[in-house]
């Protein structure tokens, strides 16, 4: 997994309950408490997920309550700040959501073993998409946590409901 998602995790938990709850994560995941992460830095998926469970164990909440708070923050704090470009070429969640996998290859074309998640898109109707996640690493409830960041972005109600191991349900209402 590349460095941005734990330079996010890092900034997020640093920021919104203290850095010494950032640091008493990376110790319990087995890394020295000042570690840190460049954006483009390889770092093992087992040493992320590794992480993340440190955090969730800190600060006491689950997985998908971990994905919720990572993906506001990702949408609506850090992301905006890198990737602005794609966000003005969006006008509303729906236009974002459908350019997620182009925005996945492009910025990861020219980056070496990068393996972003990848999309394919379905629509039951006019209001209702459905994410295929294909993904090796299994996470598809941060992208429940970051496809409700969108929605908040966006000032949207999005309703969001996993279907299985890799899709997600997105009513637009």
């Amino acid at each position: 997994m590349k460095g941005v998602i734990a330079d996010c995790l890092g900034k997020l938990v640093s920021n919104k309950f203290g850095k010494e709850k950032w640091q008493d994560s990376l110790e319990l995941a087995g890394l020295p408490p000042y570690t840190s992460f460049l954006a483009t830095q390889d770092i093992p998926d087992e040493s992320i997920m590794k992480v993340i469970e440190s955090v969730c164990k800190v600060l006491d909440i689950n997985l998908q309550q971990a994905a919720d708070v990572f993906g506001d923050y990702w949408m609506n704090d850090y992301a905006p700040h890198i990737y602005g470009v794609y966000y003005r070429q969006s006008k509303s969640a729906k236009q974002f959501l459908l350019n997620m996998d182009d925005v996945h290859r492009m910025t990861t074309e020219n980056i070496p073993n990068a393996h972003p998640p990848r999309f394919t898109y379905e629509w039951e109707d006019d209001d209702t998409l459905i994410m295929n996640h294909e993904s090796k690493r299994g996470l598809i409830v941060f992208l429940i946590g970051l496809i409700k960041g969108v929605g908040k972005y966006y000032k949207e109600n999005l309703e969001v409901k996993q279907m299985g191991d890799n899709r997600v349900q997105v009513v637009f209402s």
